[in-house]
């Protein structure tokens, strides 16, 4: 007989299907149940070998062939298709499971990407402000933008920690500090040296204040992705991303949490990798940021975050994460600005409300729901323009950005006051 070819993509409605078919009370004597996608795309059933039983088992092995028969090569035999495990195991799939039917949840077993299914919870009041600075394509200006929004605020009396976590490619130090204003070491040689105990020893040694940030009323604090001397970065690199006791997103809020507890930043800006994988997932879902979407109206940016906004949907990650994305039009066009923003609006709305907005009629406030209308001001798809211009084109000088005063002014005059406005927002909520 001819196998039937079934689709990866097809899996979750027969999965959903066949768990429709089975009675609640059913499973109730089993506590909970996972359906867990391996790394190979099938399905297997776990649960705690407390609740094995011969009748559990034969439960279970029948409800592992019906899963089998209508996933075809993405179930598994009967026969492989249960296990009942230690109850500890069970407790670390639980912090990525989430529930698809009564007592029973979904995991994932995945090389990369599991970082995008989890949010951090929203961080305390004392705490610094944190913003990320993400886009899902390179090249639209996150590191220019960090550098003068650092500047704008550091003028304005705030305290900026700037953080450079592009660490695949990284630039913005460099473009910021003076080769001789380097510090000594920087993200990566903190990684390196937490995994043998010596984090602290570097901490001191991976900050320092580009000079342009004198005189101002505020000031600039750098931290680089590598040090003066790079040195062995890749061998470095290669090691950043392990977990230790922690997952590394976990090491990774300590650093920070190190850092602000040092210097005492009144704002934190960090610069993430761009692009879908998951090691750029932890700037945007698991740092308490607010989050900065960076895009031009480009039909593969909009897919990108289409996808993006899918998986948080299916994941039920929406309502955590939405209250805290702004979406900015990097490189708005001179030429017929207006006509180009509304068409970015336009693109950005459609995106939001397919898979972040509720699907119901803008409400007047009173209620909790989550929509906007297209022209709303302020609504998380309402675009934050930033200008393209010749000079900033032309390779301004991030090391003297009071010389380009009149340039940042007329590329990023509307994105200050926008972001000087959520600051002062920020403030008055964690005041009240």
């Amino acid at each position: 007989m001819k196998e039937r070819f079934v689709l990866f993509d097809d899996m979750w409605d027969r999965v959903s299907g066949v768990l429709d078919t089975v009675p609640p009370a059913a499973l109730s004597d089993i506590g909970r149940l996972y359906v867990v996608r391996d790394l190979l795309g099938r399905v297997r059933l776990s649960a705690s070998e407390h609740a094995e039983s011969g009748e559990t088992r034969r439960l279970l092995q029948g409800l592992a062939q019906k899963l089998q028969d209508t996933l075809g090569p993405h179930g598994s035999p009967a026969e492989q298709g249960v296990l009942f495990v230690d109850p500890g195991l069970l407790a670390d799939l639980d912090k990525e499971a989430r529930e698809i039917h009564p007592g029973v949840f979904w995991a994932e077993r995945l090389v990369t990407g599991s970082d995008w299914s989890t949010v951090s919870v929203p961080r305390g009041p004392t705490s610094a402000a944190r913003y990320t600075l993400y886009s899902v394509k390179g090249g639209v200006g996150r590191s220019t933008t960090a550098a003068i929004l650092a500047w704008h605020l550091a003028g304005a009396g705030e305290h900026v920690l700037v953080v450079d976590l592009d660490l695949e490619s990284p630039g913005l130090s460099s473009a910021m500090l003076d080769p001789s204003a380097q510090p000594k070491f920087g993200v990566t040689d903190w990684f390196v040296e937490d995994l043998v105990g010596q984090a602290d020893h570097v901490v001191a040694g991976m900050v320092t204040a580009p000079t342009w940030a004198q005189g101002l009323d505020g000031d600039v604090r750098v931290v680089p992705a590598h040090g003066r001397e790079p040195g062995e970065y890749l061998a470095k690199l290669g090691r950043v991303y392990l977990d230790t006791d922690v997952p590394w997103t976990g090491r990774l809020d300590r650093l920070l949490s190190r850092l602000e507890d040092t210097y005492q930043p009144s704002v934190v800006l960090l610069e993430s990798r761009s692009g879908l994988h998951d090691i750029a997932a932890a700037t945007v879902t698991d740092l308490g940021a607010q989050v900065l979407l960076f895009a031009v109206d480009a039909e593969s940016h909009w897919t990108d975050y289409r996808m993006l906004f899918h998986h948080w949907y299916t994941h039920k990650l929406a309502r955590k994460i939405r209250g805290r994305l702004s979406i900015v039009s990097a490189l708005t066009p001179e030429i017929d600005a207006e006509r180009y923003l509304q068409r970015f609006q336009e693109q950005a709305w459609d995106v939001f409300r397919g898979h972040l907005y509720d699907d119901v009629e803008p409400s007047d406030g009173l209620q909790d729901d989550y929509s906007f209308d297209l022209h709303e001001e302020g609504a998380p798809h309402d675009p934050i323009p930033i200008h393209w211009t010749r000079g900033l084109a032309a390779g301004a000088s991030l090391r003297d950005l009071e010389r380009e005063r009149t340039t940042i002014q007329q590329a990023y005059q509307p994105f200050l006051k926008w972001f000087d406005e959520l600051l002062a927002s920020n403030g008055d909520e964690e005041a009240s």
